[in-house]
């Protein structure tokens, strides 16, 4: 079977369909996108209806994880929604929060000796003993070992990581697609009009589509 690991897609539902043309994708395809399906671009329903509708798997995005709070009504006290993901709660049907919500931190795949994060792992912590903070929102590791969000918060934390699991994750978009020893980053920026990233296993090849347009700038605004 092959499995493609696919890049934050957010909400660019043109690109999506296009990488999984690029790929050769056939319904006997296992794909799974690793996080932040939605908000930023222009079409965070058609996205989630695509995977739905193809039977795509899933890992929770910190994005993803953003507005499931919201639609169930935790959002944090004080706190208002941006524009961004407001689209997203207005334009998901029932059927797509259903999706959304089934979606895990983490998957494992071992026919592959795989594992798919949004953010990251902590290298020398036990995955049970991992951070939902961490799985959805980690970057960095720095010289003294504690975990950053930032991405000059210290090294890629997946340069850190040893195994014995390849790591296959999205979230970090400013240092694009990573190839470590046991990790490899798909995030390439297709929001901010880079390219969307697909992973092929068990060959291990790579496969991009070009953005249609920026979406929005590095920083966010559209």
């Amino acid at each position: 079977m092959r499995t493609l690991f696919i890049g934050d897609v957010h909400g660019c539902a043109e690109e999506l369909n296009a990488l999984l043309a690029a790929c050769g994708w056939r319904p006997d395809d296992r794909v799974v996108l690793v996080g932040d399906l939605v908000a930023k671009g222009p079409d965070s329903a058609g996205v989630v209806r695509c995977a739905r509708e193809r039977g795509l798997l899933a890992v929770r995005g910190n994005h993803d994880a953003h507005v499931l709070r919201w639609h169930t009504g935790r959002a944090p006290e004080g706190k208002k929604l941006g524009k961004e993901h407001r689209q997203v709660l207005e334009t998901l049907t029932a059927d797509d929060w259903t999706y959304l919500e089934a979606q895990p931190l983490y998957r494992r795949f071992p026919d592959l000796n795989v594992l798919a994060v949004h953010g990251g792992l902590v290298p020398g912590v036990p995955l049970e003993a991992q951070r939902a903070d961490e799985l959805l929102n980690l970057r960095s590791i720095a010289p003294d070992g504690t975990p950053s969000k930032r991405v000059d918060g210290g090294v890629p934390w997946a340069s850190c990581w040893k195994g014995p699991e390849l790591v296959i994750f999205g979230h970090d978009a400013m240092r694009g697609v990573q190839q470590h020893s046991h990790a490899v980053g798909l995030d390439s920026g297709c929001v901010y009009g880079g390219r969307l990233t697909a992973y092929v296993m068990p060959e291990g090849r790579l496969v991009s589509v070009p953005a249609r347009r920026a979406y929005v700038d590095v920083n966010g605004s559209p």
